[in-house]
């Protein structure tokens, strides 16, 4: 199953960026979410009050991030560093991005953890971690 519309993603390219930056040689596909399984599991472990916590199959995810250029959109992703467990097919990325708030052009920073779990070569799952503070006070979630 492909993912349609991708130009509905355009805020999130330096996100999906460094993502196909950091898992190079470890998965296969073009866009971000061409190296996702189709029944990957996401879990968002450290996240923002409203965010779901877990979400199942690479449709739903894409569903969840299509909305995210009407908040932010980012300029840019760097600060990559990979940790590679050959013996449990684990990915950790470790990657910042930032970008601004498209209601009020304030800029937006976050650090990101995400552990990544490969077989196939496709992303099967997910867990990520986030500085929760950074996106609270940037959105201005009541917490």
């Amino acid at each position: 199953m492909s993912v349609d519309d991708l130009e509905d993603f355009a805020a999130l390219e330096p996100f999906f960026g460094v993502i196909r930056q950091g898992l190079a040689g470890h998965v296969e596909g073009e866009h971000f979410f061409d190296l996702l399984a189709d029944d990957v599991v996401t879990e968002f472990v450290v996240t923002v009050p409203g965010y779901p916590r877990r979400v199942d199959g690479r449709a739903a995810l894409a569903e969840l991030y299509r909305g995210y250029g009407d908040a932010i959109v980012l300029d840019g992703a760097g600060d990559l560093a990979v940790h590679h467990d050959r013996e449990r097919s684990v990915v950790v990325l470790e990657y910042s991005v930032h970008g601004r708030l498209v209601a009020t052009g304030r800029p937006y920073q976050n650090r990101f953890v995400s552990i990544v779990t490969v077989h196939g070569g496709k992303v099967t799952h997910w867990r990520d971690y986030l500085d929760s503070f950074a996106a609270v006070e940037a959105l201005g979630i009541a917490g």
